[in-house]
């Protein structure tokens, strides 16, 4: 609870209902803060909002990964509740399907030893080989877990630690991912599997640190999980425990200034009111908030800043209603029948709409029947492009066929005649709904010069009462780091409630 000598209790703004956004505002008000929550769009949820159809689809908008189970069930168990309380979680056996060239199929199974055995098959010793890259790998997710992503990265002694410090080299900090993955297999197919995690974290795995191997460990050995309802039933469950905390959402009700006096947040001014506020998260595009929200002088970062960052893959997705079931699908599949490093360097290096994409195809409706009508198929189809690359009917149409293509030949059967929904969403969706800079979807890229204290600051240096939270800031990109995120943005503005009121 509160601990200041004024007894006055802070109001807080919270910019954005995302992960980051609801997870800061949770946090805010156990400690007995008043807060206020500003949404944009008509539901809350950012990234992760859900679309449902008038004839009966309900599409989870933006994650469909759940990896990391730990992260979700101790943000509610700080609140005295399990996931349990709130939604149903299902283990995804196969985890996910992998497609290779020549329609080779890896299916890739949610038991450890079922996996070390499916490795052998491909490769003679590849299982003693994922075992000890799997104990690697859960170093590095331990100490990444208990000793790096909880730290706001505003000072490098935070990372004083006899432990980091031991184990500096283990954590091959300045190695190279895909180096690394050569180091324990040879076949093109294992590498290609244990490489594609990186795909999304913003870098080729040339050029991604070997310390990311912790996602192989999240993936591989942790499980992929689903949540009955989809990610919706997360952000509602998330939604659930701040307003019992007293939080109060604001939707549709875009943030349009924020006013300073004597270097601290006075006044937040949005498209319906101007309240005043004793602190604020921003957890909306960090971008947005520095360059349409502040003043010159209040920014942390100026546009020659921002445009030599280094981001995240932006994307084409398709939200497709079929009436019909398709058997030859499961719930995760994923498309690498091209050249991983071609798409890679496509997105990265040579930034324009790719050559011979690789996709990824969801299909939830195989693990949920509440998802679509019965009878039909519920399909979110995924290309991972560079960011802010030209986005027009024409581009879409082109790779909705080209992907469909390859689909409805992988499957053996027509899917496009069958279609009685779809809706196309890209780089320009991603500005419009999200400010996302250059129509980002998955932030800042996780490079060896954005990590840690690299990354753009979670405290704006100029305004003592403004803190960032979200995928542009500490630790990063996904839906566990965004949700670890505001919890951390929270613990330093109650910090600077503590010492200043």
């Amino acid at each position: 609870m509160l601990s200041n000598s004024r007894n006055k209790i802070p109001k807080v703004a919270v910019i954005g209902s995302g992960f980051a956004g609801l997870s800061a505002a949770a946090y805010l008000s156990k400690s007995g803060y008043h807060v206020d929550v500003y949404e944009k769009n008509e539901h809350i949820g950012g990234r992760a909002r859900q679309l449902l159809t008038e004839n009966g689809y309900l599409f989870d908008m933006g994650p469909s990964w759940y990896w990391m189970p730990e992260v979700f069930e101790k943000f509610f168990n700080d609140f005295g509740y399990t996931t349990s309380d709130f939604y149903k979680l299902d283990l995804i056996d196969p985890g996910f399907t992998v497609v290779y060239r020549e329609k080779e199929v890896m299916d890739i199974p949610a038991n450890f030893e079922a996996l070390c055995n499916l490795f052998e098959s491909v490769e003679t010793g590849a299982a003693e080989k994922l075992k000890s890259f799997m104990d690697e790998a859960a170093y590095k997710y331990k100490v990444g877990m208990d000793k790096l992503v909880y730290k706001p990265g505003l000072s490098l002694t935070e990372f004083i630690d006899i432990e980091l410090i031991k184990g500096v080299f283990k954590l091959q900090v300045f190695a190279s991912y895909s180096e690394h993955v050569r180091k324990f297999f040879k076949n093109p197919q294992l590498i290609t599997l244990m490489e594609f995690p990186v795909l999304f974290l913003g870098a080729t795995p040339e050029d991604t640190p070997a310390l990311y191997s912790l996602m192989n460990y999240a993936g591989l050995k942790l499980g992929t999980w689903y949540p009955q309802g989809g990610f919706g039933e997360v952000i509602k469950a998330m939604k659930t425990v701040g307003e019992k905390n007293g939080v109060t959402f604001y939707t549709n009700e875009p943030v349009t200034g924020i006013e300073t006096n004597n270097n601290s947040v006075s006044l937040l001014t949005t498209s319906k009111r101007s309240e005043s506020y004793d602190g604020v998260i921003a957890a909306a595009d960090y971008h947005h908030i520095e360059n349409t929200l502040l003043k010159n002088s209040n920014r942390n970062y100026d546009e020659k800043y921002w445009d030599s960052r280094v981001m995240a893959p932006s994307c084409l997705i398709f939200y497709l209603g079929v009436n019909k079931k398709i058997l030859n699908l499961k719930h995760h599949t994923l498309f690498f029948d091209e050249d991983l490093k071609q798409h890679a360097i496509e997105i990265y290096k040579d930034a324009k709409w790719p050559s011979k994409p690789l996709f990824y195809v969801c299909c939830p409706s195989k693990t949920d029947v509440n998802v679509a009508p019965e009878g039909h198929e519920n399909l979110f189809i995924l290309m991972p492009i560079a960011p802010n690359l030209t986005d027009n009917e024409e581009l879409r149409e082109k790779y909705f066929e080209l992907i469909m293509d390859r689909l409805e030949n992988y499957v053996g059967e027509e899917i496009r005649l069958h279609i009685d929904y779809k809706k196309g969403y890209c780089v320009n969706d991603f500005k419009m709904d999200y400010n996302s800079f250059k129509g980002n979807a998955y932030g800042l890229a996780n490079t060896l010069m954005q990590t840690a204290n690299l990354k753009p600051s979670i405290k704006n240096k100029k305004i003592d009462n403004l803190f960032y939270a979200g995928q542009l800031t500490v630790p990063g990109p996904g839906v566990p780091p965004s949700i670890i995120s505001g919890n951390v943005a929270a613990k330093q503005l109650i910090k600077y409630f503590n010492n200043n009121l």
